[in-house]
Formats: structure tokens, sequence, C-alpha cells
């Protein structure tokens, strides 16, 4: 197969696949391809928001410490390959095609996701490089992901928990929570962000017990985060830590991948402290509050549900910089709350469509900024929307941020920002 015909294969599943109620599916498919996921080691990572930056800052620490660290993330930003990387480079082409062969001639006539193929593909690529360990984020929820056919990791990492997929995981925080606290093994332990709040932590803790996991959450009395005139710096456990992303947000992922390696060292892993420092000062994330520097400065930003619109409202708010936002949204998430915030920071807003098969159209999205008192742009071209803004950025020392949606960062990343 060429690469080609290798995506063709992989396309060829729904995003979603056949209905699930269990993960006899994923299990299937599993065995099918020889069970790579029970040859591997693995942390494994859910939540709402900051997966992927805390899959970044734990992989990077056991990269620096020497580990062959497989990660897997989603989705893609750049391209498909992306997803799945070894010590940070990603599967190249001839290996993903070979993989994909393998599948194929294995493979059943299941209703499979792209996401479980992927997930395939991964695993084989992790077993065959011998990887010490794999950092592995969850796509949906946890209980019924389909990476959640793991069998008990070293590790359960969850992140900041929001509403977000609610058709599938349920209509309020409590019921997500629960979805994510399914991937907590027997036996094992869970660490859970720190800016999740009580009533998620006592679920989280609740289900950790039944299943006789340890409970982990980083101490707040240990932390101080110097203020925002200082992004980024904190102090924890009396060491002092500086993170490269924006966002009032990243220190409380960083504080959760720390937690993560000092209990990896308990498992026989020797991360330094220099290491973790060096992981957090140094990762940086594609599309997670991205500055990209330049006349004028651009921000990019994939954040999609309102906890995560949230952040990147918070963290442009502070800038002292008058703001040009290129926002478009898909109709499947949250867009009339989303707007609101990003409106409210926005000299100008320029609402965009055509980035994906379900965005929400621009005069809709107008519509609902102008509401709000925001002079409003619309235009159904990322590429036209991004000059205007950058024209009024120009004139006026001002910076252009574009956000709303994944689909809509990636456009810009491989296209204008290249």
């Amino acid at each position: 197969m060429n690469i080609n015909e290798s995506m063709e294969f992989i396309n060829s599943y729904s995003k979603s696949g056949g209905k699930i109620t269990d993960l006899s599916r994923a299990e299937n498919l599993m065995k099918l391809i020889g069970n790579p996921e029970k040859k591997l080691k693995f942390v494994h990572v859910a939540g709402t928001n900051g997966k992927g930056s805390t899959v970044e800052y734990i992989s990077n620490a056991l990269i620096f410490s020497g580990y062959k660290t497989g990660q897997f993330t989603s989705p893609y930003i750049l391209r498909y390959n992306d997803r799945i990387r070894i010590n940070g480079t990603e599967i190249d082409d001839d290996t993903l095609c070979g993989i994909c062969s393998i599948i194929k001639e294995k493979i059943d006539d299941k209703p499979y996701s792209q996401f479980e193929i992927t997930m395939a593909v991964a695993l084989l690529w992790y077993v065959h490089e011998k990887c010490d360990i794999v950092v592995l984020e969850c796509g949906i929820g946890g209980l019924l992901d389909c990476t959640n056919v793991i069998p008990s990791p070293l590790l359960s990492v969850i992140t900041s928990i929001s509403l977000d997929h609610t058709d599938i995981l349920g209509d309020t925080v409590e019921k997500i929570a629960l979805q994510k606290a399914g991937i907590i093994k027997e036996n094992s332990a869970v660490i859970l962000s720190i800016d999740n709040k009580r009533n998620i932590k006592y679920l989280v803790e609740k289900v950790a017990k039944e299943k006789n996991s340890e409970f982990i959450t980083p101490d707040n009395n240990n932390f101080k985060y110097r203020g925002i005139e200082t992004n980024g710096t904190f102090t924890y456990k009396d060491r002092n830590y500086k993170t490269s992303m924006l966002g009032f947000h990243q220190p409380m992922n960083a504080l959760t991948a720390i937690e993560a390696c000092e209990y990896l060292r308990k498992k026989g892993f020797e991360i330094p402290d220099e290491n973790i420092k060096k992981s957090i000062e140094n990762t940086q994330v594609k599309a997670r509050i991205q500055y990209i520097d330049g006349n004028p400065p651009v921000i990019v930003d994939g954040g999609h549900n309102p906890e995560g619109v949230y952040q990147l409202h918070c963290a442009i708010g502070i800038m002292n910089k008058l703001v040009y936002a290129v926002m478009g949204m898909v109709d499947s998430k949250d867009y009339p709350e989303c707007m609101y915030y990003i409106a409210r920071c926005s000299k100008v807003m320029f609402t965009v469509d055509g980035f994906a098969p379900n965005a929400v159209p621009a005069e809709k999205l107008a519509e609902i900024s102008r509401k709000g008192g925001t002079h409003t742009g619309v235009y159904h071209s990322l590429g036209e929307a991004v000059a205007k803004a950058k024209e009024y950025a120009l004139l006026n020392d001002g910076i252009v941020v574009v956000c709303g949606s994944l689909y809509l960062a990636s456009e810009y990343l491989n296209t204008i920002g290249k």
C-alpha cells in the first residue's frame, strides 16, 4: 500500500464507527492484530481540556530522561501522522503504509472507527520500536473510549473536566466525570488535576477507592502562582517553574505532570527534577493558545468548548493589546457562549465559515457577536478574514487571534501560518 491507499483504507471507516455499549469491538481488533496493548507500559490521560498539554509535559520529561516514549494524541493538527509519535518524531509514511497493510490483512468486517484503526497502527509501531513507555491520550470520554482496552496502566491521569460532547458523555459535569473516571483500573493509581471542582474530586476519588487505586491530586498548599505580570511562572514544592505556553491553565497542567513524574519514579523511572523543569519550560503544543511572533503577532487556538475558550479569553485579556479576532465554530459546540467570551475582549471580530462541513454560518456567529456590542465582519474565506484582521491590527498595534475550532486552527497553520 502507498500513502494514498493507506489513507483511503483509514478513511473508509467512519469517525465514530458503529454504536458501542462496551469495549468488545476494540478488544476484538486488538486480538486480531496480536494484542500489542499487552506488550507496553502506559500512562493513560483523559479529561475535557488540558489533555494534549499534559501529555507533552509528561512525555518530554521522560524523553529528556532517556526513555523511548510513544505519544498518542487526538486529533491531528497539521497532518494525520502527527498524532502518532515516538520521542516527538511522527510516524513516517513508509512505516504507516506497512502497518496499514498488516492490519488490512488481519481485520474482519466489524464497523470499526477511524480512531480505533489509528490506535491499532500506533500500538503496533510502539511495540515494533520497543518503546519503554507510551503516554496515551483518550479520544472522547474514557469508560467506552477504545484506548481503555489497555490493561492496568502505570498511571491514569485526569485533567480538567467540563461540559463537552454532551450528546455522547452526558449533559452534566458529574456524568462526564464518571465517564472520564472510567479509565481508572484496579490496583493502579490516578492523578486528578487541581483545577477541578470539589464535586468532581469527590466522584473521581470515590471511583478510585472502589478500584483499590491510589488517588493523587496536586497539593494546593504547596503551589504559588506569581501573578499575571509573570505569566506562567509558579512555585511548587519549593521549586520554581515557568511555562512557555500561555494561559493560567498551563501551570495547572504542569502541576499534574509534575505529580505524574514523581509517581513514575516510584515505578522505577529515573526522572531528575531538572528534566521535569526543562520539559515545563520548553514544551509547546500547536493550536493551544499558540503565540506566533510577527507583524502583527498572531495567536492560534483550537479551544472549542466554553471552558477552553474562557482560558483563551483570560490569556488575551491581560495582554494590553487591541484584539482583532477571527472566529469560526462548528454546530456541535456551545458556540453562543464561546462567542460571548471572545467578543467581550475583541475590538473587532471577523466571523468565518467554510472550514468544516458543519461550520456555523458566519452570519449567525456575527449576529451573536453584534448583540454583545462588538463590531463584526462576515467572511466565507479564512484567508480573507485573516488578511483584514491583520490590516486592522497593523494600523492599531494590535494582535490577531484565530480561534473557535481545531479545524479552523489546523487550516490556518497548514496554509496561512506556513
